[in-house]
């Protein structure tokens, strides 16, 4: 018997021309093509069944095979996810290779755990549902744990200085629009003299008490604790609840000392002040740094926040006492850069 031949027919220059300008379905992705060839000579009967055969070991399309679905599934941040596909295609086409996944139940539920904590961490940003629970709660029962002790435009006009002599040990700042701008590492340019003058007057006893660096459940490998501290030189606390939530013990242990000699200082009422007033401390608003890098529904819930204050404060509410100061206007001074 005659060994068997393959016969190979050149492509038709059709083939290379530019595609029809029909309409292409967009779910439909090709990932390699290959030379048309026909099959060895055999009867009707075999002919055909190796077509069904070759039907029936066709596979349509996966989830993974995509690769636009690919691209919208991982980790585009990733470093090597450029060197992972190939931009075009050279010679013989290539196939896809996606990542492999070892068959460690251990190592696969780490990997789990630390992307649902980086999504909660981004998702914290901008849905704080503790602040939520806690609003309501304010607006109906306890309208004066928003309203601040002290209101400045920043903190080049806080007079750490006279609230030293008056017996405070310690400063608790709020991070974002506060220190820095949002998701920011770096202090805000106008506010590093204050800053000094600050650590000049308290020493060590200052820290950062965030509602992102140093939330175990949004910061859980404390890397944006650390990076926060090498930046600004303070040192950020870790705790558990997300303000306005919790309680001052976690700061307490810190500082060594009771929370009604400590200062805390925020840009937001219903988190930073709620949270300050509802444990005791001396409460100072600052306005936010910058609103342009904030997400639209926070810069939404600000607006709503300010308007309240406002409404509170023409209707004569007071804020609640504090057992170390009557009279809050010595804290605030006008700097002398501007």
């Amino acid at each position: 018997m005659a060994a068997s031949t393959s016969f190979y027919y050149p492509i038709p220059k059709s083939f290379l021309l530019s595609p029809p300008r029909h309409k292409r379905n967009p779910n439909l992705i090709s990932c390699s093509t290959k030379p048309i060839c026909s099959p060895p000579p055999s009867s009707s009967l075999q002919t055909t069944t190796t077509h069904r055969s070759q039907k029936q070991n066709l596979r349509l399309p996966t989830f993974e095979d995509s690769f636009l679905l690919y691209q919208f599934s991982s980790p585009t941040e990733d470093p090597g996810f450029s060197n992972r596909i190939p931009e075009q295609f050279d010679g013989e086409p290539r196939e896809l290779v996606l990542p492999r996944v070892e068959d460690n139940n251990k190592g696969l539920a780490i990997s789990s755990n630390m992307w649902w904590a980086d999504l909660k961490a981004a998702l914290g940003q901008r849905i704080n549902v503790e602040g939520i629970v806690s609003s309501v709660s304010v607006v109906v029962k306890d309208r004066q744990l928003v309203l601040p002790h002290v209101s400045v435009k920043d903190l080049r006009y806080i007079d750490w200085g006279e609230l030293k002599r008056k017996g405070f040990k310690g400063v608790v700042f709020d991070k974002d629009n506060t220190l820095t701008a949002p998701y920011s590492l770096a202090i805000w340019p106008p506010l590093r003299p204050s800053i000094e003058r600050c650590k000049a007057v308290f020493g060590h006893d200052i820290a950062v008490f965030s509602n992102s660096a140093g939330l175990t459940e949004y910061d859980h490998d404390d890397s944006k604790a650390k990076a926060l501290e090498a930046e600004i030189g303070i040192r950020v606390l870790r705790h558990r609840v997300k303000k306005p939530a919790g309680t001052a013990e976690e700061v307490e242990k810190h500082f060594g000392c009771a929370s009604s000699e400590l200062i805390m200082v925020g840009d937001r009422p219903f988190t930073d002040i709620v949270y300050g007033n509802r444990n005791g401390f001396l409460t100072v608003l600052t306005e936010p740094l910058s609103r342009a890098e904030e997400p639209f529904i926070v810069r939404q819930v600000r607006r709503l926040e300010l308007a309240l204050l406002k409404r509170w404060l023409r209707k004569g509410l007071k804020p609640v006492d504090h057992s170390l100061v009557s009279d809050v206007t010595q804290f605030v001074k006008v700097p002398s850069d501007l």
